[in-house]
């Protein structure tokens, strides 16, 4: 390999490794493949054990109509395709390989597929093998290069490795971003407010919650990628909730634990909890450190009434009486808010009584609070409210 090759070498491995991180890339870099090895089409495909199926993976030349009939009707005449299994790991396998190549050229796997595509001969190495499947780069060769020569073959048994990694790298890469988004969406569903913070205070990742309570600014705001009390209490036990940690973790670990109490300049009460989380003081500094919860300190949480509903048999009558009391309190303030008799709310709550074993309007209050959830509201724009 000249020294202009080795550069183009080193180049192209640098473009398949950054398509494992932009998925975007892979059919430039798979262009840049078939042109370094000396082909005019190529194409990542999987064959599975029973050999009932295929996948095609990646594709750079081959027009849609000549993918579909290779998966319809050639993939079954395809002399190399099913050969990896008796020849050695990443070894380039060319037509003359099987057959001599006169032959090659009589079979309708050349003369209705390979030909009609401008080529006169083809390539495979095996990228991935296993139990379930094998995984392959197919390259063509045009008639005007002429046949699959041994530089061909080197240049694609050296990238094989190389695309391999990068193809396993860029499902690592896939599966944790899934996770990640999931796990963002998750998080945007809760009603209370998380903020991740790296170890400088910066603020990593807030949920929608989060994001409502920085654009109301009452409590908290934003200024820059940073997080501002809009009062001194709020500052105070901001503070002291999210100090950074540069020594010894144990030693705020209670205090970090601890709920505190904040009013908003609108005169709500909030409750703030910070939490450590636990990391390798090897790791980059701007990965999250603390995890910082705040929830609106509330009188009626978001209850699951259907499921309070099932859990003590209550009609639908009860349930509304149930959750007016949760929410008002006073027989005369529900029967105004129902637009019922007082006397119809006290036989209701007589049959409450019964059903739950509460003595009380107040036991009434906390078994509901049981089943308060953690999602937040929406409403029918979609949006959430806390």
């Amino acid at each position: 390999m000249t020294i202009l090759q080795a550069n183009r070498f080193s180049s192209l491995l640098g473009e398949i490794y950054d398509a494992a991180v932009d998925p975007t890339l892979r059919s430039g870099a798979l262009k840049q493949v078939s042109h370094f090895v000396g082909g005019c089409a190529a194409t990542i495909l999987s064959r599975d054990s029973a050999r009932l199926s295929i996948e095609i993976h990646q594709h750079f030349g081959t027009e849609s109509r000549f993918r579909q009939l290779y998966r319809d009707r050639y993939v079954e005449l395809d002399p190399l395709l099913d050969r990896h299994l008796t020849f050695e790991a990443e070894q380039t396998i060319g037509v003359t390989d099987v057959m001599p190549h006169a032959d090659f050229l009589a079979t309708s796997f050349y003369r209705e597929w390979v030909e009609p595509q401008g080529a006169i001969d083809l390539a495979t190495v095996v990228l991935e093998k296993s139990d379930a499947r094998t995984t392959i780069l197919q390259v063509l060769r045009h008639r005007s290069r002429g046949t699959v020569d041994e530089p061909m073959r080197e240049r694609m048994r050296l990238l094989a490795p190389h695309i391999q990694r990068s193809r396993i790298m860029g499902r690592q890469i896939g599966a944790r971003s899934h996770t990640v988004d999931d796990l963002a969406d998750v998080l945007d569903g809760l009603s209370t407010a998380i903020c991740l913070l790296d170890a400088d205070g910066r603020v990593v990742h807030a949920n929608a919650a989060c994001r409502r309570l920085f654009a109301d600014a009452n409590l908290l705001a934003m200024v820059g990628d940073r997080i501002v009390a809009r009062n001194t209490q709020a500052d105070k036990i901001f503070r002291s909730l999210c100090e950074i940690d540069n020594g010894d973790r144990g030693a705020h670990s209670a205090a970090r634990r601890q709920i505190e109490l904040a009013t908003s300049i609108d005169g709500q009460h909030y409750l703030l909890h910070a939490l450590s989380l636990k990391r390798d003081r090897s790791l980059p500094r701007d990965i999250a450190a603390t995890a910082l919860f705040v929830q609106r300190a509330s009188m009626t949480p978001l209850l699951a009434a259907d499921a309070i509903a099932t859990a003590f048999r209550l009609t639908p009558s009860e349930l509304r009486v149930l959750m007016a009391i949760v929410e008002i309190g006073g027989v005369p303030e529900i029967a105004a808010k129902l637009g019922i008799a007082e006397t119809t709310v006290k036989t209701h709550l007589g049959r409450l009584f019964e059903k739950t074993g509460a003595g009380r309007q107040a036991d009434l209050v906390k078994i509901a609070a049981g089943f308060a959830v953690p999602f937040a509201r929406r409403t029918n724009g979609g949006d959430e409210s806390v």
